[in-house]
């Protein structure tokens, strides 16, 4: 099959177009041939291999399967012996094992039912980030109707899903984003939109019950005087640092969340099927819409990539595969 392959860490340039056998699958998993996929900064991490604690899930000296992706739509054209969720020609969604190629694995446990509704390249923008945004609001930030909600970077590829989640939980929403996102972080569902180039949301105005941080490029005493006295501040980032530096920046919230009324969370999001299906829920209601912000196709995973590292997208950055 072709593939998008790299055999050790480093630069994007690593990668390559190859041909790869077709992956086995376990008595737990099915094979799906991919027709789109999605990417996050997470692949660029892995790409890279840094920061090194990557290495845990991909491979300590070099990658251990080294194709990119885990967000994935497409065709199921087989399944393991156990597997009685998916038959052979089912469209699903999810979470795979090196996405950006012709086919991939996946657990029968991190798929469900592609949503009729959506083409293939809009579900797979769905799985890694739509996930990270439902249980950092749900589970670590308990958001209740309601409740006034910060979504910060609102226009990104969490972020996007965070202000249509928050408001589908029933939040008044405050989206953070530069100029040129305002509309459509509006159009999503945001209540209130601040310009992060022209207004300081840290500096006056309202406070807030739950902080959704996806940017942390601001000091934790800066976003807490936007924080009610016992609001919820979620990190969704942790990235900017590296070393010993990165592991204090990791942990220090947590500690600090011991001495005071206001808790600053950081959380580890999975896919499950069960929220697979709440999200596809979601989107039939009309509550829940991928924001896409470019499509590239397979060979040029690697410029997708570089946008992603760029800082350039605006929405999820999506690789069509078939």
């Amino acid at each position: 099959m072709k593939a998008i392959k790299q055999d050790a860490y480093g630069p994007i340039a690593v990668l390559e177009e190859r041909q790869i056998d077709k992956p086995a699958i376990t008595a737990t998993e099915v094979l799906i041939r991919v027709r789109a996929a999605a990417v996050h900064v997470g692949d660029v991490f892995g790409v890279k291999g840094s920061p090194f604690l990557m290495r845990a899930a991909t491979g300590l000296r070099r990658p251990k399967y080294g194709v990119p992706g885990f967000d994935v739509a497409g065709d199921v054209v087989a399944i393991g012996a156990t597997v009685t969720s998916f038959k052979v020609g089912d469209a699903v969604f999810g979470v795979g094992v090196g996405t950006c190629a012709e086919y991939t694995r996946a657990s029968e446990n991190k798929l469900a039912a592609k949503p009729a509704s959506l083409s293939y390249e809009q579900a797979a923008a769905i799985p890694t980030s739509a996930i990270a945004a439902l249980q950092g609001l749900r589970d670590a930030g308990h958001v209740r109707a309601g409740q006034r909600v910060l979504i910060y970077g609102a226009s990104g590829g969490v972020g996007t899903f965070a202000v249509q989640i928050a408001k589908a939980l029933g939040a008044e929403v405050t989206g953070v984003c530069g100029t040129r996102s305002m509309d459509m972080v509006r159009a999503i569902g945001a209540d209130h939109v601040i310009d992060h180039t022209a207004e300081d949301f840290a500096a006056s105005g309202p406070r807030y019950d739950v902080i959704f941080d996806n940017v942390e490029n601001r000091s934790l005493s800066d976003v807490r005087r936007a924080l009610m006295p016992a609001g919820i501040l979620v990190l969704n980032s942790g990235t900017g640092a590296s070393g010993l530096r990165m592991f204090v920046r990791l942990l220090r919230p947590i500690v600090m969340s011991i001495f005071t009324r206001q808790k600053m969370r950081r959380f580890i999001s999975s896919a499950t099927k069960a929220d697979l299906a709440f999200l596809s829920g979601l989107v039939e209601a009309a509550k829940l819409r991928p924001i896409i912000d470019r499509t590239y196709p397979l060979e040029q995973t690697p410029a997708a990539l570089r946008r992603i590292e760029a800082g350039q997208s605006h929405g999820k950055v999506v690789v069509a595969v078939a």
